[in-house]
């Protein structure tokens, strides 16, 4: 049990690192061959940030952990909005001034919906998945579309100032890239070697490991940019961070991962943790969106999103131990 201890510390930790470097330098790269600065902020950080989750839960999936890859991918989405996003508001009110992002709240509203529509049944189908990476590639080609305009757009202005900060020659952009790539499937399958003789060892399910200690460790590239990039006053870009990481997750993760090997899906996941997942959703919906004005989420809110996190893990581990 302590070989498990130590393989998911040392995998959570070079996860974490790898993940930096491949965001760093695909970012980088993009900048090199002339990729607009809301493209990289929209598509390419978005990707880079969901990588880990990417990986661990189509690793998870193809070893036959089916609860391992949901509970990361709908974990991870519990966490980007409760703890990153009300740890961040409760440190630095979050204003929200991009346009491009007020649209893709609802467009992530609607798609947790479809979610949770494709939950009911108790499975996520080969069908299933199709059609979650078909939303997601007409997703991204709305994309592209929004990130060719030639429109202003506070996200895009902060995205330009991100990469001046994190300049590096193209050929350092590139090794990176490759190599912080290469370091997130070494440490993903660690990581999940390890999630699973803990699970195990422990009596309790795949689902909770991924929903809690998994889905922690692989948002936390999220929660530190979020950070960073309040404390630079870069609101847009920390909310940003986590929209498109909800995105990838919902609809590229457990697409992937449903295509891999198609998941039966235990009710908890519909009755507590698709509902938990909507209803912040939702929340940050209503938060953000600004019905009458810039949307902002102050300290009140993020104090509240942090208070539903620590209820809801502290739930699940109850429920895990006290069975």
């Amino acid at each position: 049990m302590t070989t498990a201890f130590l393989a998911v510390a040392f995998g959570l930790a070079l996860l974490v690192w790898s993940a930096d470097r491949f965001v760093g330098g695909s970012a980088s790269a993009a900048r090199h061959f002339g990729m607009p600065p809301l493209l990289i902020g929209m598509v390419v950080v978005g990707f880079g940030t969901s990588a880990p989750e990417m990986v661990v839960s189509a690793l998870a999936a193809s070893q036959g952990n089916p609860g391992l890859a949901l509970g990361n991918a709908y974990g991870s989405n519990i966490t980007n909005i409760a703890l990153i996003l009300g740890l961040t508001a409760l440190i630095s009110p979050i204003a929200v001034h991009s346009q491009v992002l007020r649209k893709e709240l609802p467009i992530l509203t609607g798609v947790t919906a479809l979610a949770a529509w494709q939950l009911r049944d108790g499975e996520i189908s080969g069908a299933d998945a199709l059609a979650l990476l078909g939303v997601f590639g007409a997703l991204m080609a709305w994309t592209l579309w929004q990130g060719l305009q030639k429109k202003a757009d506070a996200l895009g202005s902060e995205m330009e100032q991100e990469l001046e900060v994190r300049a590096m020659p193209v050929g350092r952009a590139v090794v990176w890239l490759v190599v912080g790539l290469a370091l997130l499937i070494v440490s993903s399958r660690i990581l999940v070697w390890g999630a699973v003789e803990i699970a195990q060892g422990f009596g309790v399910s795949d689902l909770i490991i991924g929903l809690t200690i998994v889905a922690v460790g692989t948002s936390l590239p999220e929660l530190a940019s979020s950070l960073i990039a309040t404390r630079r006053g870069e609101h847009d870009i920390a909310l940003g961070n986590v929209l498109g990481s909800n995105l990838f997750n919902t609809l590229a993760v457990v697409g992937i991962a449903g295509m891999i090997q198609p998941m039966a899906v235990g009710t908890e996941v519909f009755s507590r943790d698709i509902a938990v997942m909507a209803a912040l959703t939702v929340s940050l919906f209503v938060f953000g969106y600004g019905f009458r004005g810039p949307g902002r989420i102050n300290r009140f809110e993020g104090a509240a999103l942090l208070a539903a996190y620590v209820g809801y893990t502290a739930y699940l581990v109850g429920g895990a131990f006290g069975q």
